[in-house]
């Protein structure tokens, strides 16, 4: 089945499809899309390592595909405008990855 869409922004690809981590990648910003969380909520919603969180969290960051703010004693991580606006990009590269 072809759709006809051809990835794009190889920059979210590549992290994504590219490296091993790609598929906890893919959980956290599921996560973050939902609603903003600190890396403690995600540790314990997603049942991984809060230092994997961060780890995954500082490349999104990184690459500006998730934003942080602090608020009083927690960084809360968000997708960012560039995410938003790769969203249908960033579910067709999800299909492809899960096919």
């Amino acid at each position: 089945m072809t759709t006809g869409h051809n990835i794009h922004n190889k920059e979210l690809s590549s992290l994504l499809i590219g490296r091993p981590g790609g598929q906890t990648t893919i959980r956290i910003l599921d996560e973050i899309l939902i609603r903003p969380q600190n890396a403690h909520q995600l540790a314990k919603q997603l049942h991984l390592d809060y230092k994997t969180i961060r780890y995954h969290m500082r490349i999104l960051c990184n690459h500006q595909f998730a934003v942080k703010e602090k608020f009083e004693k927690y960084t809360y991580y968000y997708p960012s405008d560039k995410l938003i606006k790769l969203l249908d990009e960033y579910n067709y590269i999800k299909e492809q990855k899960n096919q």
